[in-house]
């Protein structure tokens, strides 16, 4: 991955992995054991099916980025649904508790979305590539004489 992109899926994990946190310490005093380790392993499948599409949303703006719009609203809307199959299946498990489960899932979607917007407004873009081979010659002016 490049530095930017890297950057980008650093800004967005590492606040996820604190909220994530943050909920695991919750759920353990509420639930005990079997909630923070459902939060922990909420957190974790958030981190991981969105980091991955941010990884293929990179990819796809590099490759055909006039697609790069509508493949995210699709992303997005893809991830939202996993997360869903995710609470479904779990829901009668015994390995953790299922309702620290779906908050974890829940808390963790909406802080990595919000880290992610929020890398995005301070990233420093460029909206049109310098040309590299222009950049040697020297620049006439407008007016001859």
């Amino acid at each position: 991955m490049p530095s930017q992109d890297t950057r980008n899926l650093l800004q967005s994990a590492v606040p996820t992995a604190a909220v994530g946190a943050i909920v695991a310490a919750v759920s353990a005093v509420v639930a005990g054991g079997k909630g923070a380790i459902g939060a922990v392993v909420g957190t974790l499948v958030v981190i991981a099916f969105m980091g991955l599409g941010l990884f293929v949303l990179q990819k796809t703006a590099k490759s055909l980025p006039q697609l790069f719009q509508a493949m995210g609203l699709m992303l997005y809307v893809a991830q939202l649904l996993l997360l869903l199959f995710f609470v479904a299946l779990f829901k009668d498990t015994t390995l953790f508790n299922p309702k620290a489960f779906a908050i974890g899932l829940v808390v963790a979607t909406v802080a990595w979305m919000a880290a992610q917007a929020r890398a995005h407004m301070k990233a420093k873009i460029l909206y049109v590539e310098p040309d590299s081979d222009n950049s040697n010659k020297p620049e006439k002016s407008g007016s001859s004489q």
